[in-house]
């Protein structure tokens, strides 16, 4: 027995499959359902696939299967698609802007700033909460698969348990990604390389910004 919602997201993607032969994106089905947001979409799509509904197709985007068809009844409520421009596919994947803060050193402490560029991030890769990017620089996370180039992708927040990767900001002006531990009554900061020693500092003396959420590569 399907909730309403699950009835109303079934019959709009298998509609929209039989009129355009491409699955609708989160937020055409978020708008067509009147969600607040996206995550209300993955909610209904996990149900509908553990009730044997919707197969997602792996290592395609946007890509869903209607394995098994909807009752649809006189009285079923169907959302009206909304208006879609045919004359150009829309993008494969979900894609969210976030901001992207220049910089960060891997290595020795750089100084932190802010910028006003957005950087274009696949939404499967950001879980909840605020997020902002800043570009990797130098080489001591290497063994933690952080390199030099790669977007560090970062989540808002204070707080960080031992162990996790964060940015942490120095005094106030320098930014550095290192994993935190307590040690003491110090705060140590660890890089991921052999070749670089721990930073320790006293705790008034770093701000945590944010922890590591994922990694953007860019192959040239």
């Amino acid at each position: 027995m399907l909730t309403r919602k699950q009835h109303e997201l079934i019959c709009f993607i298998e509609d929209r499959l039989a009129d355009t032969g491409v699955s609708p994106s989160f937020e055409e089905m978020k708008d067509a359902l009147e969600l607040k947001s996206k995550s209300g979409v993955h909610r209904l799509i996990s149900a509908l696939e553990e009730r044997g509904y919707l197969r997602r197709l792996p290592n395609r985007a946007r890509a869903l299967e209607v394995i098994k068809a909807p009752e649809r009844g006189p009285e079923a409520k169907r959302p009206a698609p909304p208006s879609v421009k045919r004359t150009m596919p829309e993008p494969a994947n979900d894609v969210v802007e976030i901001p992207l803060h220049g910089r960060i050193a891997a290595g020795v402490p750089i100084e932190a700033f802010e910028g006003s560029t957005m950087l274009p991030v696949p939404a499967a890769l950001l879980g909840a909460g605020e997020h902002f990017a800043l570009e990797v620089a130098g080489d001591s996370m290497v063994e933690a698969g952080i390199f030099d180039g790669d977007y560090a992708l970062i989540r808002r927040q204070e707080v960080a348990r031992d162990g996790e990767i964060v940015v942490a900001l120095i005094e106030d002006s320098e930014a550095t990604l290192k994993y935190f531990r307590h040690e003491g009554a110090m705060i140590r900061l660890d890089p991921a390389n052999r070749a670089y020693d721990p930073q320790r500092y006293a705790p008034a003396q770093v701000r945590v910004q944010g922890k590591l959420a994922g990694l953007l590569r860019r192959y040239s």
